[in-house]
């Protein structure tokens, strides 16, 4: 679907790239995009390492600094995978690297070059109409609302821009019927969608990294597809929650029958494997 040209032709065994991400101390669904692109990536051998870092787990963000040993890895390519530019990419990320900008030079003779983030790719558009294809097949997208929905509140304002970024893109390619950014916390609301669509068909995809207690539990229950009923886990031996199986099945149902109309509901777009070219594009294309 993508090319990766840089990298992709010249390997280079002497750089490491960091996926750096959110994670979750309680759900274990958090990570498990950004580790599956990481082994995705690492099983092409075009770096001579790649690592996951996160600000919720481990490994942390601080480790990350000596993560890469200095004398078999000369430069380091940080990608963030996160939806939209913010608090994270903009504050976190940086301090707790120790990143000076685009380009660091460690005093160990390392470089480290800080990317784009994931969602900020050209190739996201492409991806959320995959995305929106996979989940409903055999629906004409002519006559069916696709509905990308994104957190909202003014603690997440960027993530809310990144939502209208996208729908405004793919309504200007006229597949859909209609193609509505909507949001958990602010208008237009999720909750609405019945109000906000007329079509009998109506594709929701999640603008989310990763599976979790949004995708899993309030979205579905803002849709209306799902009542708030947790079940329970079992801790792990590393104290830490398991995931809830069960909850996956949520997108195994589809489509949703509600008051006449079918709903189709697709997992997070940042559980898509294309998401590996995605990081390796955002390393390939970083300002040097």
């Amino acid at each position: 679907m993508f090319s990766v040209v840089k990298l992709g032709v010249e390997r280079k065994p002497d750089a490491a790239l960091l996926i750096v991400a959110h994670g979750s101390t309680v759900n274990p669904d958090s990570s498990a995009p950004t580790l599956a692109h990481a082994a995705e990536i690492r099983r092409r051998k075009i770096f001579g390492h790649v690592g996951c870092a996160f600000w919720k787990e481990e490994p942390s963000l601080r480790d990350a600094i000596f993560l890469f040993d200095p004398e078999g890895i000369r430069e380091v390519y940080v990608v963030p995978n996160f939806i939209s530019e913010g608090y994270f990419t903009q504050t976190v990320v940086p301090r707790e690297l120790e990143l000076n900008g685009c380009i660091t030079n460690r005093a160990n003779g390392q470089v480290w070059t800080y990317c784009e983030p994931v969602g900020n790719h050209p190739a996201m558009t492409e991806l959320l109409l995959k995305r929106a294809g996979e989940v409903a097949p055999g629906v004409d997208p002519a006559e069916s609302s696709l509905l990308i929905v994104a957190h909202g509140t003014d603690l997440n304002e960027n993530s809310a821009v990144a939502a209208k970024r996208e729908a405004e893109k793919i309504r200007a390619v006229g597949k859909y019927a209609d193609v509505l950014n909507v949001y958990m916390e602010e208008a237009p609301l999720v909750s609405d969608w019945r109000k906000l669509t007329k079509t009998r068909h109506v594709v929701v995809v999640p603008f989310f990294i990763s599976d979790g207690l949004h995708s899993y539990e309030d979205i579905p229950i803002l849709l209306g597809i799902k009542e708030r009923r947790l079940p329970s886990r079992r801790k792990q031996p590393d104290g830490r929650l398991g995931s809830r199986p069960s909850l996956k099945e949520i997108f195994r149902r589809n489509p949703y029958n509600i008051d006449g109309r079918c709903l189709f509901y697709a997992p997070s777009i940042g559980t898509d494997p294309g998401f590996a070219e995605i990081i390796l594009e955002q390393a390939a294309h970083a300002k040097s």
